[in-house]
């Protein structure tokens, strides 16, 4: 059937195509009956090639470890309840004591193995939080006793009631103060975050993290909500997650961190994680040490994958080179032609809008960050300082060192290089010093907000403010050789000084505005003459001088423009 015949039944069906276009299976059958024929769908189905064993069979499922998110606004000491949980120092060695990433850390209780995730609790983080949350089995509710509930607190118990996950609440900091443990209960009452002891079905326990006060109680209240749940899983089927986190080492190459959600996985697999693929090298526990193999519900870093998945992505196990490199070249293809349809052609309205655009100042930014997830974090954050002076444009992003071709698309496009906890390598520093470019680095997203400001605020034009200095009327005029007219005056109010800028009036009518060329006294030439005084006055281009001319003295002080929101 000729490609005509086909647009023009499509278009009495009410659908506006080009030859070009693609349409799916269901209106490519219902078009094709119309023409008496029948279709084969011979597509390409990865379902097909990922094995997908019956987790549902009771036969099959083994307990598995509860997935637990520590949730909570910044600086309630969520990171220091976990260090104090695992025993280790992970709040110390993120800049500003602020989490900046999910962490992934299996803990080894009196109860049995517990994962727990760490979200950060910065506001730019609420796509990582989320995250975490849909990952999890029960989210422990962070909350400051002497602080209450704030926004991120807020966010977290809609991630929690989003996600259909059973919320535990840790009162942290106690201790101090200033705590107010009853205050902070009614307020997570007008949440709807009900504690036991009012009434309610969520468990609250009352926590030093510092001190380690109340942490046997908080894990004996987590082991007794997953004992609750029945957590099971099939540990014998192909391994099967989702990927908590990704970043580029210099030495290592692409390291992810998956939590398996199903099976088994073993060093020497073969998986498919995104629109990536390859061989598992290397599997690591969350402390760095070596494992041979990993089950469900256990967080652990991979080695040997072809590129950096974002977090979020599924990861799967699969059978052998072939079928795991068939299924990530699928999914490269899928996601270019997604791109290509979201970025619409070059219209008329396109071009015109853009033109209208450029009105405003333009900053370009180049980001490079160390992990996935802060670079989705950092993107919003940065998207969201436009304002109507300065736009904000993305030019370049990734994840990784900044690179030579990092600098030269900076160069090419006039864009700033800014890393999160990313720094250049030894080329892109030698080709940044030689063409004098700044490259920026910052550790904490606060910092990397405000240099983006000074930034934006660099571009805007200076802003004249006029100070007005003093007045002065023309009493006698006198003609001088060589000078011209010199206009005799009396100053009314202020100074009048030499250089200043000056505006000649005639009652209502503005006749000049220029520059004093020249101030005397008896004589004598003055720099400045105050109130009460007289003065010969000379003004540069001007000198039709008539008695009670007004002289307005000013000068324009240069400021800096403020950024509005």
């Amino acid at each position: 059937v000729k490609a005509s015949a086909v647009v023009a039944k499509l278009m009495e069906m009410g659908m506006m195509v080009t030859i070009n276009q693609s349409v799916d299976q269901e209106t490519a059958t219902l078009v094709a009956s119309e023409f008496e024929f029948e279709t084969k769908d011979v597509s390409f189905h990865e379902s097909s090639l990922l094995e997908t064993a019956p987790q549902e069979d009771p036969d099959n499922l083994k307990p598995r470890p509860p997935v637990v998110t520590v949730m909570g606004h910044v600086d309630h000491g969520k990171t220091t309840l976990l260090d104090a949980l695992r025993e280790g120092r992970v709040a110390s060695a993120e800049h500003g004591g602020i989490t900046q990433h999910i962490g992934a850390y299996d803990v080894e209780t009196s109860h049995g193995h517990v994962t727990f995730l760490d979200t950060p609790g910065h506001e730019a983080f609420t796509a990582m939080r989320a995250r975490g949350a849909k990952l999890t089995d029960v989210v422990v509710l962070v909350v400051a006793a002497d602080d209450g509930v704030m926004p991120q607190t807020k966010e977290a118990i809609d991630h929690a009631k989003a996600a259909e996950v059973p919320l535990v609440v840790a009162l942290n900091k106690i201790d101090a103060s200033g705590a107010t443990p009853q205050k902070v209960l009614q307020q997570l009452s007008e949440y709807g975050v009900l504690s036991e002891q009012w009434g309610g079905d969520v468990q609250v326990f009352e926590i030093s993290a510092k001190k380690r006060q109340g942490l046997q109680e908080l894990l004996e209240g987590i082991a007794v909500q997953a004992e609750m749940m029945n957590l099971q899983a099939n540990p014998d089927c192909k391994a099967s997650g989702v990927v908590i986190e990704a970043q580029l080492d210099r030495g290592r190459g692409p390291l992810v961190t998956l939590l398996l959600q199903a099976g088994t996985l073993k060093q020497g697999d073969w998986i498919v994680a995104g629109q990536y693929s390859g061989r598992v090298r290397s599997l690591l526990d969350s402390q760095g040490q070596q494992l041979k193999q990993v089950g469900p519900c256990v967080p652990v870093q991979i080695l040997g994958l072809s590129g950096v998945p974002k977090p979020g992505d599924s990861c799967h196990c699969v059978e052998g080179d072939r079928v795991a490199k068939l299924i990530a070249t699928h999914r490269s293809q899928q996601q270019r032609e997604r791109e290509l349809i979201h970025s619409g052609g070059a219209s008329l309205e396109n071009v015109l809008q853009k033109t209208s655009e450029k009105e405003n100042k333009l900053l370009r930014l180049i980001i490079k960050t160390d992990v996935f997830g802060s670079l989705e974090a950092v993107e919003a954050a940065v998207k969201g300082l436009s304002t109507s002076q300065v736009e904000v444009e993305i030019v370049h992003s990734g994840v990784g060192t900044i690179t030579e071709s990092d600098v030269n698309l900076a160069l090419t496009t006039g864009a700033h290089v800014i890393g999160f906890h990313s720094k250049p390598d030894s080329k892109a520093q030698k080709r940044a010093t030689r063409s004098k470019l700044t490259l920026y680095s910052c550790h904490v997203i606060y910092d990397m907000v405000d240099q983006v400001r000074q930034l934006m605020q660099s571009l805007l034009d200076p802003v004249f403010e006029e100070v007005v200095l003093g007045q002065a009327q023309v009493r006698q005029i006198f003609s001088v050789s060589k000078l011209g007219k010199i206009a005799g005056c009396v100053v009314s109010e202020g100074v009048m000084a030499r250089s200043a800028h000056v505006r000649v009036k005639r009652g209502e009518e503005l006749l000049c505005t220029s520059r004093i060329s020249g101030l005397r006294r008896f004589k004598e030439d003055v720099r400045r003459v105050e109130a009460g005084y007289e003065c010969g006055i000379e003004v540069e281009g001007f000198n039709d001088w008539q008695e009670a001319d007004v002289l307005e003295c000013f000068e324009r002080k240069q400021t800096e423009a403020k950024l509005t929101d």
